[in-house]
C-alpha cells in the first residue's frame, strides 16, 4: 500500500494537527533533539551543517559531511574514532531511529501517520539534532482519534499506511549508507525493523513515566506510603504495555522489506517482576564504539541470563 491510495477508512489532511503531536513528543522523549519548521520558514542550510534525508540519498558530500560530524563526536565523548563502518552504522541508527519516531509517534498518541518526505527532514552534521517541516497525514475517516487501546475500523489499513510510510523515507538513505555500513539489503531493513519497534516501544515507556510521575504527586503529600505503594507509582506499566500490543500489530512478520516481527516476551526478574524484552535482527554496533562497552539489553548477543542479571 502507497501512502495517499485513497482509501474508504482513511482520509487526507493538512499538517496542522502534526504539530501538536510533534510538540507532545519532544516533552516526552527527551533524546529527541528536533527543531519544528513552520511552513514560510527558510530551510536549513548546508552552510550551517544541516543536510536533508534527500541530500544524504544524492549527494555524496553531504553524506561524507554528516559522517565526518558523526565521527567527532563519537571521538570526543568516547576518547576515539571507531572504525569508519562502525560510524556509519551508528549514525544510520540515530536516523532511523529518529525518523520511525517522527513517523509512528503521532500514529501512536493520535492515530495520524505523516508523509515525512526525505526533503523535509534534517540532520545536523556537527550535533546529530534533526529539523523537520511537518506535511500532510493520513489518519481514519470521520476524525476518530486517540490512543490505540482497542481497534477501530480501518486501523489494519492505517498500520499498513505507517509502514509505507517508513519504507518510502528511508529506501533512498538505506542506498546511500549501504555501502558506508557495509550492510546489505536484509540487514538494512533489519536495522529498520528493529528501530521502528524501538521507536514505539520507547514512546510507550516514556508515557509510562510520564503517568507515574503525574500519579505520584497527587500523593506526594501523604506522610507515608507502604513499600507496595512506592513501587506501583515508580512504573506504569500500562502504557508500556500498549505500546508493545501497537508494536507488535504493527509490525506481526511478513511484511516485507521490513524482515522480521515486533515479537516481544516477558523475562520475570527475582523479585516476580516481569519485564517485556525482545532479540533485535541485527546488532547496533553500540559495543564497538569503545572496548569496555557492552552490547545492548536487546542485541543478539546478550542472553536472556545476561538480560535479567541487568534487570
Amino acid at each position: 500500500m502507497v501512502p495517499g491510495t485513497p482509501l474508504p477508512v482513511l482520509a487526507q489532511a493538512r499538517p496542522s494537527a502534526l504539530v501538536g503531536d510533534y510538540e507532545r513528543l519532544r516533552e516526552l522523549c527527551p533524546v529527541l533533539e528536533l527543531r519544528l519548521l513552520d511552513p514560510v520558514e527558510p530551510d536549513p542550510s548546508a552552510a550551517d551543517g544541516w543536510y536533508s534525508g534527500a541530500q544524504l540519498a544524492t549527494d555524496e558530500r553531504a553524506l561524507a559531511a554528516v559522517l565526518a560530524g558523526a565521527e567527532d563526536r563519537i571521538a570526543a565523548e568516547h576518547g576515539r574514532a571507531p572504525r569508519p563502518h562502525v560510524t556509519a552504522s551508528r549514525l544510520l541508527h540515530h536516523y532511523v531511529w529518529s525518523a520511525c519516531l517522527l513517523i509512528a509517534g503521532p500514529w501512536h498518541l493520535a492515530r495520524r501517520v505523516p508523509a515525512v518526505d526525505p526533503a523535509d527532514l534534517w540532520l545536523h552534521a556537527p550535533t546529530g539534532r534533526l529539523a523537520l517541516r511537518p506535511g500532510g497525514h493520513v489518519a481514519l475517516a470521520g476524525g476518530l482519534a486517540g490512543d490505540l487501546r482497542g481497534d477501530l475500523p480501518g486501523d489494519d489499513e492505517l498500520r499498513a499506511e505507517l509502514r509505507a510510510a517508513v519504507v518510502a523515507h528511508l529506501e533512498p538513505v538505506l542506498a546511500a549508507f549501504a555501502g558506508p555500513t557495509r550492510r546489505r539489503d536484509r540487514a538494512l531493513w533489519g536495522m529498520v525493523t528493529d528501530d521502528l519497534v524501538s521507536a514505539v516501544w520507547y514512546l510507550g515507556r516514556m508515557l509510562g513515566a510520564r503517568d507515574a510521575t503525574a500519579r505520584d504527586a497527587t500523593t506526594r503529600d501523604a506522610t507515608a506510603r507502604d513499600a507496595t505503594t512506592r513501587d506501583a507509582t515508580a512504573r506504569d506499566a500500562t502504557a508500556e504495555d500498549d505500546a508493545v500490543v501497537a508494536a507488535g500489530a504493527l509490525l506481526p512478520g511478513g511484511t516485507l522489506p521490513l524482515p522480521g516481527a515486533a515479537d516481544f516476551r516477558r523475562l520475570r526478574t527475582p523479585d516476580g517482576r516481569e519485564h517485556h524484552t525482545r532479540t533485535r535482527l541485527g546488532c547496533c554496533l553500540y559495543y564497538a564504539v569503545k572496548p569496555e562497552a557492552v552490547a545492548c539489553l536487546t542485541c543478539p548477543r546478550t542472553s536472556d541470563e545476561e538480560r535479567l542479571r541487568r534487570l
